[in-house]
């Protein structure tokens, strides 16, 4: 939003009412552009600046949320308020204005205080810290048992002296008598009232006589922390723990920002994983599929036995149900365990004899769908 909005009225500008649709402003434009035209107007200043104003309010009217914005600051200013911030009588009843409070009023549309040179950020007061992000490697085991671990952060953090008074301890701290402990203070500006942060405390709303030692007024230092926190049982790679108040330090009393951890967890040597299910691939012998067996398993917590019926084939998954994923919260997992026969790179004389009768006394034509 620039100043324009709140000294021009475009609707007159254009001829029309505040109630005219887009197909009326469109053929206002259209009637007068071609009048005031610097083509047909050639050497005409005021013809040339009436087409500036008619082309600028055209271009705000015509676009649905610019006009919806503009007229809100219209309905905020009332009748003559446009004329009131020239200076001419009438602007909101000829009574003050805060623009924090024209601000509020707008729905939070930006830029109200640039239009009269002062931001918004001009504030002073209590902020809150940045947060922070680091990554911790943990192992597969770790992740699915859950751990406590602990983190190494380095920048700015709340000063281990003065717990981030930033006063010397032992000394005092007293509120600012400028704002009154508000850190900021009025400044009239004809119609308008502006808040910026108090010049004797410098938006922090207190004054410290004696600052403190190791961060000299600021309340903040520059180290290396150790951070400690949980890891629930169950996360997964790439999820982030939030830890709220172990992030970056507040100012002016502000509360300290968070410290998102992203974690990466390691491949298991075991295992793998879809989800709270685990999976893993057990080898077995052309023997062991075809009469049967019972097989030792591993689990997250011990082995257990599978038994693995005659006439098995190779890739055959059998669900354990429960021996997955234990996470904190939800459902375990299951474990999937994939049977894969194994066939020998070598075989002796003796087994190549065996096998060589057996295949003598097999019946069955496997290839025979084929034919």
């Amino acid at each position: 939003m620039n100043r324009d909005w709140i000294e021009k009225d475009f609707y007159k500008t254009l001829g029309v009412t505040d109630e005219a649709s887009a197909e009326e402003i469109k053929k206002a434009y259209r009637k007068l552009a071609p009048k005031y035209h610097p083509d047909t107007n050639a050497g005409d200043t005021k013809a040339e600046e009436k087409f500036k104003e008619i082309s600028e309010a055209y271009a705000t009217l015509s676009h649905t949320e610019q006009r919806k914005e503009y007229d809100q600051v219209r309905r905020v200013a009332g009748p003559g308020g446009f004329q009131g911030f020239r200076g001419q009588p009438g602007g909101f009843g000829g009574q003050q204005v805060r623009v924090e409070d024209l601000q509020d009023l707008l729905g939070g549309f930006g830029g109200i205080g640039d239009v009269f040179g002062f931001g918004s950020g001009s504030r002073g007061g209590p902020s809150r810290g940045p947060d922070l992000q680091t990554d911790l490697t943990i192992s597969f085991d770790d992740a699915a048992h859950g751990i406590t671990s602990t983190v190494k952060i380095r920048g700015a953090t709340t000063c281990s002296r003065c717990g981030g008074v930033g006063a010397e301890p032992g000394t005092q701290v007293t509120t600012c008598p400028t704002c009154g402990g508000r850190g900021v203070v009025a400044q009239n500006q004809g119609l308008f009232s502006f808040s910026q942060p108090c010049p004797q405390c410098r938006g922090a709303g207190q004054l410290i006589e004696t600052p403190c030692s190791t961060c000299r007024g600021s309340g903040s230092e520059n180290r290396t922390r150790q951070v400690k926190l949980k890891i629930p049982a169950g996360v997964m790679d790439g999820s982030t723990l939030r830890l709220r108040g172990k992030g970056g330090p507040g100012t002016n009393g502000g509360p300290s920002g968070d410290l998102l951890v992203r974690l990466r967890v390691a491949t298991s040597p075991r295992f793998g994983r879809k989800g709270n299910d685990l999976t893993l691939t057990i080898p077995i012998t052309y023997t062991e599929a075809t009469l049967g067996t019972k097989i030792d398993v591993p689990t997250l917590n011990g082995g257990i036995t599978v038994k693995v019926p005659s006439g098995t084939p190779t890739g055959k998954i059998f669900r354990v149900r429960g021996k997955g994923i234990a996470p904190e919260r939800g459902r375990s997992g299951d474990l999937l365990v994939t049977v894969q026969v194994a066939v020998p790179n070598k075989v002796s004389r003796a087994e190549k004899k065996l096998l060589e009768e057996l295949a003598s006394h097999e019946t069955d034509d496997i290839r025979a769908h084929l034919r």
